[in-house]
C-alpha cells in the first residue's frame, strides 16, 4: 500500500488541511510530523468548519489513527483545550484514536514568555515575525538536551531533573531580557497536573507505525508551515525552527525513508506569506501598501492566517521557488489550490526567475543581500472572466484557466496531481491518484 506525505510548497498557509482531509478518507493512519500549534488547518465539511493547530487533519475522520510524532513541538494545555473544542463539534477523541509519541518534546510556558520577550526587544529589521507560542524555544531546548519530553510526565522524580536542567539555562536567560524567574514549584504543579491528561495518549509511536506499515495500512504524513520556512532550506533566518521538507516525515514519527511512497506538494495558484521576510514577487505600492492586484488577492483568497489573524502578503505565483521546493522535498506531484481566487484578472503574471545584478538566475539564492537584490522576471498570461470556483472536471474549467495550470507544470517541473476550487472538499479534480499502489 502506498504511503503519502504532504508538504507546503510555499511559505504555509497553501490548503494543506482540506487536502489532507481529501486524502485521509482513504487512509488507515494520519502522522503530524513536525511543526506546534503555531500553523493552523482549516477544514470546511458538510458546511461544518473545524479549525486545528495542534490536532492531525484526520482527526475529524472517524475510524482513522491519528498520530502526533516526534517531531512535533506539543502545547499539553492547548492539545487539551483543542480536544475538548473539537469533542464539542461532534468528534470523538479518544486514545483508540490519537497517539502521542512518548518522546515528543513539550512546549512550556516559559517558552512563549522568551518567544516574545525576544521579539519585543527585538530592533526593526530583525525581528523574525514569530507567533510568539514558543516553538522556536522549545525545539531550541530539544537540541539541546534539556527538554521535558511526555515520558518525563509519568516520573516525579525525572521530570523534577528534568525542570531544574531547564531552568539552568532559562533563569539567566530571562534575567537579560528583564523578565521574572521561573516560579519552579508551580511549573511542576502545572505539569503533574496536566499530566493525567496527557499520558493516556502517550505510545511509542514508531513502534505503532512500523507495526501498521507491515500490515498494508496506508500512512498519510502531514507537515505544517511551508518548504520555503524550512529551517535549512526556507529564506533564513525568516524561517521556522523545524525542517518543513518531506525528508523530516521519515525522522519525525521514526520510520524509514523508505517507507514513503508519494510526497504531494500543495500550492497556492499565487503566492502568500505572513510575517518579515523575502517575498520577490509581493505586490506592493511604492509606499509599500499592498497595490491594487495583492489587495484584490488578499479579499478573494480571504487572505487571514487561521492561527493569529494577521494578514498575508500576496503577490504573483513564483515558479521559480516551487520549481526549488519540489526539488528539496522530491516531489512528485502538486495540489494547486485556489485557482477559483484568480478568476476575472485581465492578465496574470508567473515568475520565472530572477535579475541579480544584470545576472538572470532559475533559483533564489542562500545569501540574504542577495536575495533583497533580486527582482522577479515576469512571463504574462491572459486571464479569464469565467468562474473557476466549484469546478469538479477539467471539462468545467475555462480554456485560458488550463493554459495557466499547463504553464505552471511546465515552468516548476512537476506534474498536476489535484486541483482544488473551493474550500469544499469535493470541489477537487483529481488527476493522479497519490495513494495509487
Amino acid at each position: 500500500m502506498a504511503n503519502v506525505v504532504v508538504v507546503g510548497a510555499q511559505w504555509g498557509d497553501e490548503g494543506k488541511g482540506k487536502i489532507v482531509d481529501w486524502l485521509s478518507e482513504r487512509a488507515d493512519v494520519i502522522a503530524r510530523f513536525q511543526g506546534g500549534h503555531n500553523a493552523g488547518h482549516t477544514l470546511v465539511i458538510d458546511g461544518k468548519v473545524y479549525k486545528l493547530h495542534a490536532l492531525p487533519s484526520g482527526v475529524v475522520r472517524g475510524g482513522k489513527l491519528s498520530v502526533i510524532g516526534n517531531g512535533v513541538v506539543l502545547d499539553p494545555w492547548h492539545l487539551i483545550n483543542e480536544i475538548a473544542t473539537v469533542r464539542e463539534q461532534g468528534v470523538e477523541i479518544s486514545p483508540e484514536t490519537l497517539m502521542i509519541a512518548e518522546n515528543t518534546p513539550l512546549i512550556l510556558p516559559f517558552h512563549g514568555e522568551l518567544d516574545r520577550a525576544r521579539e519585543e526587544a527585538a530592533s526593526k529589521g530583525t525581528k523574525i515575525g514569530t507567533t510568539g507560542r514558543g516553538i522556536g524555544p522549545a525545539y531550541e531546548d530539544k537540541v539541546g538536551r534539556r527538554a521535558i519530553r511526555v515520558a518525563d510526565l509519568a516520573d516525579a522524580a525525572t521530570l523534577e531533573a528534568r525542570v531544574d536542567r531547564a531552568l539552568q539555562h532559562h533563569d539567566p536567560l530571562r534575567k537579560g531580557l528583564g523578565v521574572e524567574p521561573i516560579d519552579r514549584e508551580a511549573l511542576i504543579a502545572k505539569l503533574t497536573d496536566i499530566a493525567k491528561e496527557i499520558l493516556p495518549y502517550a505510545a511509542p509511536v514508531w513502534k505503532v507505525l512500523n507495526e501498521k506499515r507491515k500490515a498494508g495500512k496506508r500512512i498519510l504524513f502531514e507537515g505544517a508551515q511551508g518548504a520555503l520556512l524550512d529551517i535549512d532550506f526556507g529564506t533564513y533566518p525568516f524561517v521556522t525552527s523545524s525542517n518543513v521538507i518531506a525528508g523530516q516525515a521519515a525522522t519525525g514519527v521514526g520510520i524509514g525513508p523508505g517507507s514513503i511512497d508519494y510526497v504531494l506538494g500543495i500550492v497556492k495558484a499565487y503566492t502568500t506569506r505572513v510575517g518579515e521576510g523575502p517575498f520577490p514577487t509581493e505586490l506592493l505600492k511604492e509606499d509599500g501598501t499592498p497595490d491594487a492586484d495583492g489587495e484584490r488577492l488578499g479579499t478573494r483568497g480571504h487572505e487571514f492566517g487561521t492561527t493569529t489573524g494577521r494578514q498575508r502578503r500576496c503577490g504573483w505565483f513564483d515558479a521559480a521557488l516551487v520549481r526549488q521546493t519540489c526539488a528539496t522535498s522530491g516531489i512528485k506531484g502538486i495540489c494547486l489550490t485556489k485557482l477559483d481566487v484568480l478568476d476575472g484578472f485581465e492578465t496574470l503574471k508567473i515568475c520565472v526567475g530572477y535579475d541579480l545584478d544584470g545576472e538572470r538566475l532559475d533559483y533564489l539564492p542562500t545569501a540574504a543581500d542577495q536575495q533583497a537584490r533580486c527582482t522577479p522576471i515576469y512571463e504574462e498570461m491572459d486571464g479569464w472572466s469565467e468562474t473557476t470556483e466549484g469546478a469538479r472536471s477539467w471539462n468545467d474549467l475555462p480554456a485560458n484557466a488550463v493554459k495557466y495550470v499547463k504553464r505552471v507544470e511546465e515552468l516548476i517541473e512537476c506534474p498536476v496531481a489535484l486541483l482544488s476550487t473551493s474550500p469544499e472538499r469535493e470541489d477537487t479534480i483529481l488527476v493522479t491518484d497519490p495513494f495509487a499502489d
